[in-house]
């Protein structure tokens, strides 16, 4: 049973495809042999402040540029490792919820872009706003961040700004479109400026604006994740049996439901899902089931 529940979930993380599933399997794998780490070090006698304060400097992005030239990994890193477990737990949350909305849309080439593409982005407002404030000049030479907030904050709001007026069902408050979600939780973050976590908030919004562009850029034609995109190999020609005539109408009518799929997302980026007929939402849904 445990075999079987171990291969399920390195299925879903490594070989189904879903950069849901591989997120939030990296990001909880990684917590959990880190925490695991700290809990060796405390049984054995030692504090874990040093083992925490080892991975703020090697693994947290730094504001210090003086840091980025030794430590220009983390915009990567930081990512990845998070600040106890409820940080963990409502990105991954967050993450699976808006996630699985963003691929019923789009590919998921376009959710590996804006995930870690929010995540720079919102290492970099971080950055930028602790340079140009003078509020924060006391800060620089300590001042880091850790955790998937700002790549989550991405597809959150990637997602609203793709299908605004789609709703989820929350607790207390009932069903909630997406487009009202998104703007609480960037008039949060804006508040949150003047908090103890100005940080944070300013990597959210970094993030929440990688989203917002990239979708607004793909309605107008231009997919900035294509520069994930692997250039075909060219086929090998190789004919035997009668059966590639089946294959060729299998293949031209996979041709034609892929293009009309394409359409349908193409009509969503530019006027939103609410603008679809009653044919091309189920058009898309049993597209979205294979």
């Amino acid at each position: 049973m445990n075999k079987t529940l171990f291969e399920d979930l390195k299925y879903k993380v490594l070989r189904s495809g879903n950069p849901v599933f591989f997120y939030i399997g990296v990001n909880t794998l990684i917590f959990i042999v880190t925490a695991l780490i700290g809990v060796g070090i405390f049984l054995s006698g030692n504090s874990t402040a040093g083992f925490n304060a080892f991975i703020r400097e090697y693994v947290a992005f730094p504001v210090s540029l003086s840091k980025l030239p030794m430590r220009f990994y983390t915009i990567l890193t930081y990512q990845f490792f998070h600040d106890g477990l409820f940080h963990l737990l409502f990105n991954m949350l967050w993450l699976y919820w808006l996630g699985q909305i963003f691929l019923d849309f789009l590919k998921p080439r376009q959710f590996h872009f804006v995930y870690l593409g929010g995540g720079v982005a919102g290492a970099l407002f971080f950055m930028l706003a602790y340079h140009i404030f003078p509020v924060f000049q006391g800060s620089l030479a300590q001042a880091n961040i850790i955790g998937s907030s700002a790549a989550v904050m991405a597809i959150v709001v990637a997602t609203a700004t793709l299908v605004p007026d789609f709703s989820i069902r929350m607790l207390f408050l009932g069903d909630v479109k997406l487009k009202y979600l998104a703007i609480a939780y960037v008039v949060l973050d804006v508040i949150g400026v003047a908090s103890s976590n100005a940080g944070g908030s300013f990597a959210h919004l970094g993030g929440a604006f990688l989203g917002f562009i990239y979708i607004k850029a793909l309605g107008k034609g231009s997919d900035w994740s294509n520069i994930f995109k692997r250039t075909p190999k060219a086929p090998k020609m190789k004919v035997n049996k009668n059966e590639n005539y089946k294959r060729n109408a299998s293949s031209k009518a996979s041709t034609v439901a892929q293009a009309e799929v394409d359409a349908i997302l193409d009509k969503i980026s530019k006027s939103g899902y609410d603008k679809l007929s009653r044919e091309e939402k189920e058009t898309l849904f049993k597209a979205s089931k294979h």
